[in-house]
Order: structure tokens, then C-alpha cells, then sequence
């Protein structure tokens, strides 16, 4: 295809760095870029750009064998894709968003607010969030271009904002040159007496754990899953990390978490050794009470990202600045690893808990005819095949349910962004996730409100016939934050349901004017053969899930406002409701009363 002008350009060398889909919403400043990416890309339409944002980074975060892009344009197209960029900075992932801007020569200066149509500074409100932006106000030849476009993938992944002037798309093209990308990767070299530090650590170790972050590549935590086993560990992932192993798996130990599943806090707090590899430890999984996180055992961390390391929470007494794939193919060379029979105790122990504390727990109630969520979930895993890639929205009850019974199963795909927490992320991620994977079912799980922030792109998923299958918990509103103000403020309400001034729309009118099919899922039985049939088609339709607006979500960590305004939450054991004294004491064998170590 002849390049003409040097939006041409710019498309053309997109192509041979791989990127074959463009996620857009047309405008005046973008002219020249999207006529240019009409005839090079899968060009798909969006309603609002936010949309385009998200689907680009669940489209990169599904699929490594190709590669997606957002097109925005000047003044609103790139605030409303701010939240997209914002999420994907705080997950690292991979997102290239290219905005228009007005001419260069119409650019503000000395000081004014505007001079161009549509002109704000995009590069200034993004800078904070991308791993690089800039505006061009003149053209770049191919090296340079392609600098700026592969800093996203440079150590931790982030996202990179090109924003270029409408004059500057149109203009003529740029020389050729020498295609050489001046790029210097960072060091990666283990070090050696860390490492044999860690060795010692592993060696005098009875109760170790691998906690698996969304660090680790698929493909990678696949390739090392027989090494795993080898040793023995038990292991267990964060929320981003879900998808790593087969929940069947024997060593498969959950999911730990603020909102984790109390198996795995209670196994992690009673560990001797947690090996946290391509995991940030956050305060949502370490817990705000992070001081007490690992009570009290040796933990290792392994991140790419340095600033990670160093943060100071939780407390950390080993740490690999490294890419997972590296530390790990490092540890499986070295030949003093120890093998499974040292930790046999612990995986029996480990094997009790699990079966003792179920990941539903029986203090959840519902009111007859409303569907028990976990339940939903529990049961959702069941007709769900390995090839399914699973959306569980981001935040909220839909949310923390998926992450706390979803059974995955090995070959899913399973992404969200729990770093931002946004609600509308559900649907956006879907539509990307479904361009990313064509022969795929994908399956989205969220919420009635969250689902409504993001509802005006059901028209692209109509549209395109997208298998997207839409789980949406009805519940008249806002379920955590309902639960915050009953908690925290004796059932102070506000802008949390209908009845205090939040409009919610008739499901069943809302999908029919998109022509997309709808049914209500049967609290006696959640998933009918009927409903499973619909499961398996290849195109969109939506199930009602009725929620009962006052159900609970345990078990969860507590938290307690003191005097002085502060809040104190417990440690990651000790979850809502409390245990009865006997199974604790079966369970917290390894913890005394007081939360501190027997041995």
C-alpha cells in the first residue's frame, strides 16, 4: 500500500510493529490518522472513547499475538479516555493511545487557557499516568516514532500517549532512513548472593508459599508449572494473577486478598516463607493492616519494578529487581532447589483448611427468590469451557464474588483492572477482549451500576454480533456502597439506590432496544438447560441475575474507625464472620491467639 502523507507513515510502520486493530471515535483532529488506519487496520467504532481506552488494554492483556491501539481526538476524546490510561498505568499493561490536536500553529502560548478548537494540553493531563507522551508538532522519521511507541514495553509495561497536530498528519512524508530503534533495555542480571540467600531461606523452610502475580506471564507460569509441582510449594495468586493455574490443581491454595477467600489468608498468614514473584503486594493484598501481612515470615520479593521493592510496605527481607521469567528460570537451573517430600505436613495441612473453610460461606443469606452470588459463581464455573475468557468486571459485589468462588480452569483467560477499581470497565473490557480472541465466548460478570457507566456501547456489541455473554447482579443499585453506609454510618444512605435518588432503567426494555436477547436466571435453578443452550451461542445476549439489595458478602476484613479518625482494619486471618472457637483452633495451628507465631 503507498504511503502518501505522513499519517500513511506513521499507520504503515504501526503494521510492521504488529498492530492490527485500531479502537476509535472520529473527530475533525484525527482526520488524516483515520483515513490513513481505514485501509490498514481493524477499524472498530466506539460511542465514547473511555470505551476505546479499555478495550485496548483488555485486547493486549488477552491476546499477545497481536496488537491494538485507541484513536482520540483533540480536547474531549482524550479526557474521556483518561480513565482507560489511568487503569492501565496501575495494572502495567501494554496501551497506545494516539490523540489529534489542532494545528501547530494554532497551539496556545503565553499563557492563554485555548486558541485551537477542541485544543487542551493532552500530554500535561496525562503525564503523571504514561510511561511517555508527547506532542508532535512536527514530524518524526521511523526510528524515532517507534522509540516512543515501544517505551510502553520497556521494563514494567505502562501506557504512551503520541498526540499529533492535524498539520503534522496531513504533511508530506518523512525521509526514510535506517530502520534502528534507539532503545537500551534494562539490566536484568540476578543477584548471585541474593540468590543464594534465597536458596538458604528454601532450604530451612517447612511452610512455604509461591504467590503468583499478574507479573507472571501465562505462558510463562505454563512453561514452570511442572517445576511447581516438582517442588512441592503450595501455590497461591493474586487477583490478577487468577488465571495462572487450574483451581483442580492440587497445589492450588487460593486467592488471598483483602476480600480474599479466608483458606488462603489463613494459609498465608501461617506460611514460614512467601515467595511474592511479579507481585507488587499492594495494600489490597497484603491487607491494610499490612504490618502484620506474612506474620512474621520470611518474604522474597520478585518485581521488574524497583520503586516496588522499596516502598516500605509490607515489610520485605529479600528482593529481586528482575523480570519473573528470569528469576525463575534461574531458580529451576539452580541445582541446590529442595523437592516436595520437606513440605508433605504442610500440603496435608493445607488440604484440611481448604476443605473445612469453603470459599461460600454459610453465614451469606438471601431472601427467598433472590440468587445467593457466590452460588452463581460457583455454578457459572461449572459451564464454563477452558476456552471461555472471563471479564469479572472491576469493583464492587460482582466483583469480589467472582474473585472469591470462580473456579478457573486451565486455558481461560480471565481479566480486570482491580488497581483503579473503576466501575464501567466490564463492558469496554469485553468488547476488547472479544475483537482479541474471535473464535472465543467471552463472559462478563458485573454489576446493575456499574454496568450502567459504560452502557451506550451495547450498540457495538449488537452491532458487531460479539459473543459476549452479560451476567448482570441486580440489585437495585449500588451494593458496596449501600454496605459502607450501613457499616459505617447505621444505615445513613445516599445516592446508593433508587430510593435515594438513583435511576435505574427496566433491564428488559434497555437490552430489547438494542435487540440484544435477555433473560431473568431462576433462583431454584440459576442456569436451566435453556439458559446453558444460550451460553453456547456465538453472539450476544444478557442474563438478569436478581440479587437481594441487603446481601451479605463474607467473609471480608473488618475495620474499625478509632478516636482519633484513623481506621484500623485486622490482619488478613482474621476475617468477618469470626470462626467458632473449635475450628480455630484446628485452623490457626500455627498462629497463637494473639496472631503471632508458634514457631
Amino acid at each position: 500500500m503507498k504511503s502518501e502523507i505522513y499519517s500513511d507513515q506513521i499507520c504503515d510502520w504501526l503494521v510492521e510493529e504488529g498492530y492490527t486493530h485500531c479502537f476509535f471515535v472520529a473527530g475533525g483532529n484525527i482526520m488524516h490518522l483515520l483515513n490513513s488506519a481505514r485501509t490498514r487496520f481493524t477499524c472498530v467504532p466506539v460511542v465514547h472513547e473511555v470505551t476505546a481506552a479499555i478495550a485496548v488494554e483488555y485486547f493486549n492483556e488477552s491476546n499477545s499475538n497481536s496488537k491494538a491501539f485507541a484513536l482520540v481526538t483533540a480536547g474531549p476524546g482524550i479526557t474521556n479516555a483518561v480513565t482507560g490510561i489511568a487503569g492501565a498505568w496501575l495494572e502495567g499493561r501494554n496501551l497506545l493511545v494516539i490523540g489529534g490536536q489542532v494545528k501547530s500553529i494554532d497551539l496556545k502560548s503565553d499563557g492563554i487557557r485555548q486558541r485551537g478548537v477542541q485544543e487542551i494540553d493532552g500530554v500535561g493531563i496525562v503525564r503523571e499516568i504514561t510511561k511517555f507522551a508527547t506532542c508532535l508538532v512536527k514530524a518524526v522519521n521511523r526510528s524515532e516514532f517507534l522509540t516512543f511507541v515501544k517505551r510502553g514495553s520497556l521494563g514494567k509495561p505502562g501506557p504512551v500517549f503520541l498526540e499529533i497536530c492535524l498539520d503534522v498528519q496531513g504533511s508530506p512524508l518523512c525521509e526514510i532512513e535506517p530502520y534502528a530503534v534507539a532503545l537500551i533495555d534494562e539490566e536484568d542480571s540476578i543477584n548471585r548472593d541474593n540468590f543464594q540467600k534465597f536458596l538458604e531461606y528454601l532450604n530451612s523452610s517447612r511452610r512455604p508459599i509461591i504467590l503468583i502475580g499478574g507479573g507472571v506471564h501465562r505462558s510463562v507460569a505454563r512453561e514452570y508449572l511442572g517445576f511447581f509441582q516438582t517442588l512441592g510449594i503450595p501455590i497461591m495468586t493474586t487477583w490478577n494473577g487468577l488465571d495462572r493455574i487450574d483451581s483442580s490443581e492440587d497445589l492450588f491454595w487460593g486467592r488471598p486478598n483483602t476480600w480474599g477467600q479466608r483458606s488462603a489468608n489463613i494459609l498465608i498468614q501461617q506460611s514460614d516463607l512467601i515467595i511474592a514473584i511479579g507481585t507488587r503486594l499492594g495494600l489490597q493484598q497484603t491487607g491494610f493492616n499490612w504490618q502484620k501481612f506474612g506474620n512474621g515470615s520470611i518474604l522474597v520479593q520478585i518485581d521488574i519494578e524497583a520503586s516496588e521493592l522499596s516502598k516500605g510496605h509490607p515489610r520485605v527481607d529479600l528482593v529481586f529487581n528482575n523480570d519473573s521469567g528470569n528469576f525463575l528460570r534461574e531458580w529451576k537451573n539452580s541445582p541446590n532447589h529442595v523437592e516436595g517430600d520437606n513440605f508433605s505436613a504442610w500440603r496435608e495441612f493445607g488440604k484440611y483448611v481448604k476443605k473445612i473453610l469453603p470459599n461460600n460461606d454459610t453465614k451469606n443469606s438471601s431472601k427467598d427468590g433472590y440468587i445467593n452470588p457466590f452460588t452463581f459463581v460457583e455454578t457459572l464455573s461449572e459451564y464454563l469451557n477452558s476456552d471461555c475468557v472471563v471479564i469479572p468486571c472491576s469493583s464492587g459485589g460482582a466483583f469480589t464474588t467472582m474473585m472469591q468462588a470462580f473456579r478457573q480452569k486451565s486455558g481461560q483467560v480471565v481479566v480486570s483492572n482491580k488497581g483503579l477499581a473503576s466501575m464501567g470497565y466490564g463492558l469496554a473490557g469485553s468488547i476488547g477482549a472479544a475483537y482479541a480472541n474471535p473464535n472465543k465466548r467471552i463472559i462478563l460478570v458485573e454489576g446493575d451500576g456499574g454496568f450502567l457507566q459504560n452502557i451506550q456501547d451495547l450498540g457495538t456489541v449488537k452491532i458487531r454480533n460479539l459473543p459476549i455473554k452479560i451476567f448482570i447482579y441486580v440489585n437495585n443499585g449500588y451494593a458496596s456502597i449501600r454496605m459502607t453506609q450501613l457499616n459505617y454510618f447505621g444505615g445513613a444512605y445516599i445516592g446508593c439506590d433508587e430510593s435515594t435518588g438513583l435511576g435505574m432503567p427496566n433491564w428488559f426494555k434497555l437490552f430489547e432496544s438494542f435487540d440484544i436477547p435477555v433473560a431473568v436466571l431462576d433462583s431454584m435453578e440459576i442456569l436451566s438447560e435453556e439458559n446453558v443452550r444460550q451460553l453456547h451461542e456465538n453472539s450476544p445476549r444478557a442474563f438478569i441475575v436478581p440479587i437481594d439489595p441487603e446481601q451479605t458478602y463474607y467473609p471480608k476484613i473488618t475495620s474499625r474507625v478509632l478516636e482519633n479518625g484513623l481506621m484500623e482494619s485486622n490482619p488478613l486471618h482474621l476475617m468477618t464472620p469470626e470462626l467458632e472457637h473449635d475450628v480455630s483452633l484446628d485452623v490457626f495451628k500455627f498462629l497463637s491467639s494473639g496472631g503471632s507465631s508458634n514457631e
